[in-house]
């Protein structure tokens, strides 16, 4: 995801649980409405009876805009952390180099990102993640006519990715340049104008684009590759209390089977290996 600093922020706030999130107008500000600052389980927030996520739009199937709501995979488990905290989400669009490298955590400007974002040792110097929460691989797609038929094929072709993430890394090591995308959306148009002829980005998203018809008629996956990627929630370091509320509230999801619901909701048939990821380490 590029960094795009002049892009102005926004707010989101929740309605209810699962059900997505409504545009409020509006920048953040720095009142908490005279409340406190403190929600069940001594969890310290930024706002008052609120639980701030920090996010990057659009991402589906984990979060993006939809029918004015921002709505996914991501919002409605962060959801299931806020009913548990006692607060409502409110999601903040902003780069995604803000929260990765964890100044946004740091300035207040979120209690917590949620990305679709690949636990890497490289974002732990700066962030503490969650437990991990889904087990992702990356796919090739590629215009039906393009003759591609495997990651080996891309080798002198024009490739796309979105900037910023393990996508975009994978392509690099493996010698190729890709293009570079500010957003999935910016991926799949860039792939749809042909300025691109395969794109590499994490499979869930090629999941959601293949649910149109239009894009399951022009586009295949020519494979798919198993990187051992795992998604996080992240948090400030030190903020143990939040990060336990979030590695609970996942626990408790996958025990009583919420989680495998808005699985099904979000992405598409169960895949039970996607729940299996083991807690992070200490």
């Amino acid at each position: 995801m590029k960094t795009t600093f002049g892009r102005r922020t926004r707010i989101l706030a929740a309605t209810t649980a699962t059900a997505g999130l409504v545009l409020v107008a509006g920048c953040s500000s720095d009142g908490d409405g005279g409340g406190t600052k403190t929600a069940a389980g001594g969890v310290e927030v930024v706002k008052a009876g609120q639980l701030t996520t920090c996010t990057h739009l659009p991402y589906p199937p984990f979060q993006s805009e939809i029918d004015g709501k921002v709505q996914g995979f991501d919002v409605s488990l962060i959801d299931l952390v806020a009913d548990d905290l006692g607060v409502k989400q409110t999601i903040v669009d902003q780069p995604f180099e803000n929260f990765k490298t964890g100044g946004s955590l740091n300035a207040g400007s979120c209690d917590l990102a949620a990305a679709g974002m690949t636990i890497t040792e490289e974002r732990k110097k700066n962030v503490d993640f969650s437990d991990p929460y889904f087990e992702a691989t990356q796919a090739v797609l590629v215009d039906k006519k393009s003759g591609i038929s495997s990651f080996a094929d891309l080798k002198g072709k024009k490739v796309g990715a979105q900037a910023q993430t393990t996508g975009e890394d994978y392509a690099k090591s493996k010698g190729l340049d890709p293009v570079s995308f500010e957003s999935s959306d910016a991926v799949i148009n860039g792939l749809r104008a042909g300025q691109v002829e395969a794109v590499v980005i994490d499979y869930p998203v090629v999941q959601g684009w293949l649910k149109d018809k239009a894009n399951a008629d022009a586009f295949e996956i020519a494979e798919q590759i198993n990187t051992g990627e795992q998604y996080g929630f992240t948090v400030k370091k030190g903020n143990t209390k939040l990060r336990e509320a979030i590695n609970k509230a996942i626990a408790d999801a996958k025990a009583d089977g919420t989680y495998k619901k808005l699985y099904e909701q979000w992405i598409g048939p169960y895949d039970e290996s996607a729940a299996s990821a083991s807690p992070a380490a200490s």
